[in-house]
């Protein structure tokens, strides 16, 4: 066996294919998408690259991954195989590994010391963002699961900020499966700034001699009497409500041609009489979505089990017993035809889907065939995992568990830490088989997987693509797919594959084309797009760290301002010591106003601060939205505004919302207008009218105004007191100590 030769890669390491070496060296040349099979070394590739820039160019390489256990991954491999300062090998400093776990502060020192950054997108974003460090140089940013990179997630931001700001920039992008959309494909390469594709797939002559063995089965599965018995109920629903959906006009799909797309086609239909006031729309909304609640109950059926569907109507009946539960779930649980569901299905004593057994007997026969054999099962809920772990182990079958981070309907999820540990353990062969849902689709570094169930089809090519990714890495594996005759699972099988041949024509097209040239290069602040390239750069804004996902954040940094995090009391934005901002969404004012408590939240943000203001984003009509007579909405935005004395601005998007807190800003920072007055307000609580008055005096603003209130307890006590008293207390300066003194006993001429 041959080994790549360089002297940053640990000799006899790794294992010389040519493909990889061929798509390295093209991805040393321009921005380069990477298309590969799992299994076949995106990331020894990353690390081929990574290692030709570290020799040919001063400065670090980061490494981007969607997940904590992925980042690890990452982190170990290169550990593993490269070498620092021609040939010694690294010091631990070199390698550094950022998540949310990681304090700023200390992301701040190592990344100083490091050569090598694995890290999750949000946290790079965030730290960018507050300024904490500078990527100008990163000569190489790797960026994992690429496909990814849609809409406003923290790939995208990154990489338009990383190829403005780096001094060398060069960006590797990799996934096993980028999608069958090809406009979809496009945008992904467009955010990346990619401009050469690099694809193989497991027939290319180059590729051949590394692909195992990998057999594909189908298993069709059949329902039991008992479950037919509840579709036909579930469908009898699903018939009354799109008949009275259709004595309302309204276009509707056929009972058993009630698919995703059907239903957001009707729902289109819904908001658009809505908009224009039409009592029946609102009317046909609650009953659109019972056709959701029943859709999936009927999904739940065909693919999942009698366990899975016997919890949802469980958790359904107790949102329609609840007083916040929606009329649609009242409705429907007070039918007659449900509860004649819900009590035959309070009978079923064992679980009825065939399927639990089918996965149940092969996960025996491929033990008992192969005792060493490593088994992934996937799921789509978490229901059907639990059911599945609960019959596996009551067969004697050591297993465990996968699935994300989130906690819900009092089922705990998984940290990243347990996730972790957990996939050390299948590893090492302490069980041999996982249960996982999707999170276990991406990235599991588990070679010796020789068998992947699916215990459902799924129509995502890309999911597809990475279950079956799962085995046959390292030796023979096999794929089990079951599918349940005459269901969603039979049209999900030939969707999924019709879209993985579409992925793999596309991507070979887009892999073929001339390279597009990439655009000049303009420094951020050389553009000239509106007024805004005309106005001093850099006013500073507070934002609140749970905002960092949305694309204001992100903006604000493209404008220039100066950018501070941190976790806000109040609002989202805050601008000085006057100004804090609120920001909704046109869907979320209206949740926020039905649903919780609006008014005491922004009643809080007004008595925070004299300058108030709430930012209602999107072009939505608030009227139309919910079904809430105009004059409610009317009456709530003249309390907020009237009442409370808050400033309501509309904006179009959140492009115009960045750039409208970007004048507030600048209007903040400036001498300009009454700055240095104090604004008029219609009431003030007394804690407010002490806080006001003593924020008049010289260098003092609201914050310092708390601080010495709240140390002396009253003015009197403040005027009275000595400099060096003033200066005692946390935050107060001598300068500031010394004016409030001054002020106090100055004559008045």
């Amino acid at each position: 066996m041959n080994y790549v030769s360089h002297p940053l890669i640990r000799p006899q390491s790794i294992e010389e294919r040519r493909y990889q070496l061929s798509i390295a060296l093209r991805a040393l040349d321009a921005n380069t998408m990477v298309v590969l099979p799992t299994g076949l070394g995106k990331t020894a590739v990353a690390l081929i690259v990574a290692a030709s820039r570290l020799h040919s160019h001063p400065g670090r390489v980061l490494v981007l991954a969607p997940t904590k256990p992925l980042v690890e991954q990452h982190l170990r491999f290169f550990k593993q195989f490269l070498l620092f300062r021609d040939g010694s090998g690294p010091d631990e400093s070199d390698f550094v590994m950022f998540t949310g776990d990681t304090p700023p502060e200390e992301r701040t020192r190592a990344w100083e010391a490091c050569r090598v950054c694995f890290a999750t997108p949000q946290v790079i974003k965030n730290d960018c963002l507050a300024g904490r460090y500078s990527l100008a140089d990163v000569v190489l940013l790797v960026v994992d699961e690429c496909h990814r990179a849609v809409g406003n997630y923290a790939y995208v931001f990154l990489a338009g900020h990383y190829c403005t700001t780096a001094e060398k920039p060069l960006l590797l992008a990799m996934t096993a499966s980028p999608g069958g959309d090809q406009a979809k494909v496009q945008e992904v390469c467009d955010n990346l700034r990619i401009e050469a594709v690099e694809t193989r797939v497991e027939t290319d002559e180059d590729v051949r001699p590394y692909i195992h063995e990998r057999d594909i089965q189908y298993v069709d599965v059949y329902l039991p009497e008992e479950l037919q018995a509840a579709l036909v109920v579930l469908r009898g629903l699903v018939e009354s409500r799109l008949a009275r959906l259709a004595k309302l006009n309204f276009r509707v799909p056929k009972p058993d041609k009630l698919s995703m797309k059907a239903l957001n086609a009707l729902n289109a239909q819904i908001q658009q009489r809505i908009r224009t006031r039409d009592p029946s729309a609102f009317i046909a909304a609650s009953l659109h979505a019972e056709c959701m609640k029943l859709r999936h109950a009927i999904s739940l059926v065909e693919t999942q089990g009698s366990e899975a569907l016997k919890l949802y109507l469980a958790r359904l009946g107790a949102e329609g017993a609840s007083s916040a539960g929606s009329k649609a779930s009242k409705r429907l649980v007070a039918d007659p035809a449900y509860k004649s569901l819900v009590e035959a299905a309070a009978g079923w004593k064992e679980e009825l889907h065939p399927k639990v057994a089918i996965v149940r007997e092969l996960v025996q026969a491929q033990l008992a065939a192969h005792p060493d054999s490593r088994i992934i099962v996937f799921a789509t809920y978490r229901d059907t995992v639990q059911t599945l772990v609960d019959a596996l182990t009551a067969a004697g079958i050591a297993c465990e568990r996968f699935v994300g981070q989130a906690s819900r309907d009092a089922v705990r999820g998984l940290s990243q830490k347990e996730q972790i540990a957990s996939l050390a353990r299948f590893r090492e062969g302490e069980f041999r088989c996982l249960i996982a849902t999707s999170v276990g689709e991406e990235g599991l570094d588990v070679p010796s997987t020789d068998m992947v169930i699916f215990y459902e089809a799924v129509p995502s090519e890309i999911r597809s693509i990475q279950r079956k990714g799962r085995t046959g890495r390292s030796g023979s594996g096999s794929i089990v797919v079951l599918v349940t005759k005459g269901t969603s699972d039979e049209t999900f099988r030939y969707v999924s594959q019709t879209r993985e041949r579409a992925m793999v024509t596309g991507i070979r097209s887009m892999s073929t084309a001339p390279a597009p040239a990439p655009a000049p290069s303009v420094p951020a602040a050389t553009r000239q797009v509106d007024f805004l390239s005309f106005a001093p750069a850099g006013p500073a804004i507070t934002v609140d760290d749970r905002e960092t996902s949305s694309r204001v954040a992100g903006r604000l940094h493209e404008l220039g301002a100066s950018i501070t995090l941190e976790r806000l009391e109040f609002g989202d934005y805050a601008i000085g010591d006057r100004i804090l901002v609120e920001r909704k969404t046109v869907q979320d004012f209206m949740n926020t106003l039905v649903e919780r408590d609006l008014f005491g939240q922004i009643r809080a943000m007004a008595d925070a601060v004299p300058r108030p203001v709430l930012i209602i984003e999107g072009e939505d009509d608030l009227y139309g939205v919910r079904n809430i007579h105009p004059n409610a909405v009317r009456g709530t935005l003249a309390a907020i505004t009237v009442d409370m004395g808050v400033a309501l601005i509309r904006t179009r998007d959140a492009d115009d919302t960045a750039e409208t807190l970007y004048v507030l800003a600048q209007r903040e920072g400036s001498e300009r207008g009454e700055r240095k007055v104090h604004p008029k307000k219609s009431y003030r609580s007394v804690r407010e009218e002490q806080e006001y008055a003593l924020a008049a005096f010289p260098n003092v603003g609201l914050k310092s105004a708390r601080l010495l209130l709240e140390h002396f307890g009253s003015l009197k006590a403040i005027v009275d007191a000595e400099p060096e008293e003033l200066a005692a207390v946390h935050g107060i300066g001598e300068k500031t100590a010394r004016a409030i003194w001054d002020l106090a006993r100055r004559s008045y001429r």
